[in-house]
């Protein structure tokens, strides 16, 4: 009886995913309905985004080791964010949220995409007891989705991707980089909207072959599953969807694949969505360029392989910013920079300093990200805005240069150009939000309210007076709380439930108490 106990299978068929046939017939519609092209010449759009690139990483929010001057003379030439956000502080739902222009809840993408879940009891008390977890808390639940339901996790069918909205109006399209939005056939970019994909579908990839490069293994199950798997299945490099060996480090690959589509396309609109990996680990570098900062008195590896990752993303961008310079794009190429999340402090090669928290946390430091705009003719350059934006307002601001019309969805960014050339005063957003599972937030203001139902945790803070989040004034303005609550409550009633589980939690420490972040 204890061994049945034990094998009992935990795959349970009530997870399965349905495709709401009706919502993607309109979308069809939509997408297939006759497009009036204006005569004004709609600009080149290009999305470059880091992976797990913290605010304070980079010389720009005032990182004094790093070197990254492409980055730097992007932010000259173009409007730096000082309240960018994203939608999710951990890659897949915040990428979700930005090619969709709505918050990811919205259609049920609460949790990462998951590859497998404990297959039952047995396997679950020998991984626990057996491997070095670290931050790691895996499930108790007893239910998890069948294959059936692991394979349809992914951007659900029905929504309309920036790439699809673009396509209908007449843009070549391409991804250069790491998708995560689904690891099945049928979640490919190429069935999104994209005409042409140079990357990966895993959350993380190797940049090269090992015997090339300096590496650096953090301890835990994370990171060794990634050592083991990263250049595998999933993690393996593709082209239109046939899989390829790339002899380049990876983030160079991404930068050439970017300026290659540049020049196929400079005749005629563009989307360019360029989602790099770096500086996500794996932790690879080339020996000659960490030691550049090891000589710079950078001593510790780990931190020295980071950096180094920060100035290869830093060299490829500006790969790409001097192809378009040269092409003579400038004046009509819409150029977005920023992040997909705060950095990964379990690398121990980040922190988020001074801003609290990071990557799978809801304070400041995993959502709070380097943001950058650049439109050459069109928009301020060597300006600061102070005001809270979302990488949701990257889908509202592609449509309106664009002239596209949307359709009857529930949209949650805003075209960004108004308040950046100041016809409109007012703040973009009154409110965010944020949800993963018991783990909520809303700013509202300069209120912010953190809440983690699951380890009672409440804290208010006024991000004015208390940017860095530390003094926690909940006990002493309880009518703010119950009035944030229940603007969280609204949101959260107009969400869909998710569509899968979550399968663990990250363990952030915060206060000396447990902080859990669902995956």
């Amino acid at each position: 009886m204890v061994l049945l106990w034990l094998l009992w299978p935990f795959a349970d068929k009530s997870f399965e995913i349905v495709p709401d046939k009706q919502k993607i017939k309109e979308k069809e519609a939509f997408l297939n309905a006759p497009v009036n092209h204006q005569e004004a010449k709609r600009p080149n759009i290009i999305i470059l985004l880091a992976d797990d690139l913290g605010k304070t990483d980079i010389p720009l929010y005032g990182n004094k080791v790093v070197q990254t001057p492409n980055i730097n003379q992007l932010a000259k030439e173009g409007t730096t964010f000082t309240e960018g956000y994203v939608s999710a502080p951990i890659c897949s739902p915040s990428r979700a949220g930005l090619l969709t222009g709505r918050y990811q809840q919205r259609f049920g993408y609460e949790f990462q995409p998951v590859n497998r879940y404990f297959s039952n009891r047995l396997e679950r008390i020998i991984l626990n007891k057996a491997f070095d977890l670290q931050e790691l808390e895996f499930d108790s639940q007893n239910h998890v989705p069948d294959k059936q339901a692991i394979a349809r996790q992914g951007l659900p069918d029905q929504e309309i991707t920036i790439a699809e909205l673009l396509k209908k109006n007449g843009y070549a399209t391409a991804i250069t980089g790491k998708w995560h939005l689904g690891f099945s056939p049928q979640f490919s970019p190429l069935k999104h909207g994209f005409d042409y994909f140079f990357g990966f579908n895993e959350a993380y990839a190797w940049y090269t072959d090992t015997a090339n490069t300096v590496n650096v293994h953090h301890k835990g199950i994370m990171d060794s599953h990634i050592w083991e798997t990263g250049n595998t299945g999933t993690s393996q490099k593709q082209r239109n969807g046939k899989s390829i060996y790339e002899k380049d480090f990876y983030t160079n690959a991404i930068a050439r694949e970017a300026t290659a589509f540049i020049d196929r396309n400079k005749q005629r609109p563009f989307l360019l969505y360029v989602p790099f990996n770096a500086p996500h680990t794996p932790f690879q570098a080339s020996k000659v360029d960490v030691k550049k900062y090891q000589d710079r008195g950078v001593a510790d590896l780990n931190k020295a392989v980071y950096y180094t990752l920060i100035s290869g993303l830093d060299n490829a961008i500006g790969q790409i910013l001097a192809k378009v310079k040269a092409e003579g794009l400038e004046n009509n190429t819409l150029i977005f920079f920023l992040s997909d999340n705060g950095g990964a402090t379990y690398t121990h090669a980040t922190s988020n300093a001074p801003l609290r928290g990071g990557k799978m946390s809801l304070y400041e430091g995993g959502l709070n990200i380097p943001f950058i705009i650049k439109w050459t003719g069109h928009l301020p350059s060597g300006a600061t805005f102070d005001r809270p934006v979302t990488s949701l307002d990257i889908f509202a601001t592609a449509a309106a240069v664009s002239s596209s019309v949307l359709p009857a969805n529930k949209y949650d960014g805003v075209n960004l150009v108004p308040y950046l050339t100041h016809r409109d005063t007012s703040a973009p957003h009154k409110i965010l939000y944020w949800r993963a599972g018991q783990n909520k937030a809303i700013r509202k203001g300069d209120w912010k309210l953190v809440l983690n139902l699951k380890d009672n945790i409440t804290a208010l803070y006024n991000l004015h007076s208390d940017k860095v989040e530390q003094n926690n004034l909940a006990a002493k303005k309880p009518g703010i709380v119950a009035q944030l609550k229940q603007d969280l409550a609204n949101w959260e009633a107009t969400l869909q439930a998710p569509l899968w589980p979550s399968s663990g939690f990250y363990k952030n420490i915060t206060d000396g108490k447990t902080d859990r972040f669902p995956l």
